[in-house]
């Protein structure tokens, strides 16, 4: 299904974004790790099955000259560019009192203004294409719920959501999908650490994996499901739907 297709994967060195990097070469598409982390992203590149079929450009995604730079690199060396993950994202955790704007920007920088800018300039390629192609946008459950002191990252994330369906429709002529995936809890460290009760508080009885999240970009990206555009799945293992009272 994605053999010899060409994808995008920003964010790609580490934790969600390197197992959906490893995800889509497995299943035989070319695929661009973009990061800023050069080091990890090497290392990945070396690890992978088919690192032949893989290729690392170090990106700072804040920098619109290296986003152009990352597409157009990407376009000369594979000819085309089927799919786009903007997975990249960043978190300043710390009090709403004491948030500088630098930090703030510095998320929603990251965070959004890279969706924006990423898709933009891949869309360029992929409306000259016969086939078009498809974005997904990374977003979160804190799109809809939140804890305290998260003002940056929840605006982030809540813009992501709200940028992939407007992007749904000024993308359609050109035959391009957009999706937005809300990750919940992913452990993307020592999963063996975690806790019980960790896993228990969820309706799926477990915590999740990077692996879960790279699954569903391949469920949003497969050709056959081109009449899902415009829409935000949630791989939170329920734990959006479920009521949570302190007994």
């Amino acid at each position: 299904m994605f053999k010899d297709k060409v994808v995008i994967v920003t964010g790609a060195s580490n934790g969600i974004g390197s197992a959906i990097a490893t995800a889509y070469i497995q299943e035989g598409a070319y695929v661009v790790l973009a990061d800023i982390d050069e080091s990890q992203g090497n290392q990945l590149l070396e690890q992978l099955d088919a690192k032949e079929k893989a290729l690392f450009i170090k990106t700072d995604v804040r920098n619109e000259a290296e986003i152009i730079h990352l597409v157009h690199m990407t376009k000369n060396t594979f000819g085309k560019i089927d799919i786009l993950i903007n997975n990249v994202g960043k978190g300043i955790f710390k009090s709403f009192y004491e948030l500088s704007i630098e930090e703030w920007d510095d998320v929603l920088n990251t965070n959004l203004r890279s969706v924006f800018l990423c898709s933009r300039e891949v869309a360029k390629i992929m409306r000259d294409q016969k086939n078009g192609g498809s974005i997904i946008n990374m977003s979160s459950s804190r799109a809809y719920m939140s804890e305290p002191n998260t003002e940056s990252y929840s605006a982030s994330k809540g813009g992501i959501m709200a940028i992939t369906h407007a992007l749904a429709n000024s993308l359609a002529e050109a035959h391009i999908n957009v999706n937005s995936i809300s990750p919940g809890w992913i452990e993307t460290k020592d999963y063996n650490n975690l806790r019980e009760i960790d896993h228990e508080q969820h309706l799926s009885k477990r915590v999740g994996k990077p692996e879960d999240i790279a699954r569903a970009c391949l469920f949003l990206t497969n050709p056959q499901n081109d009449f899902i555009t415009g829409t935000n799945l949630m791989v939170d293992g329920g734990m959006t739907v479920k009521m949570i009272y302190e007994e």
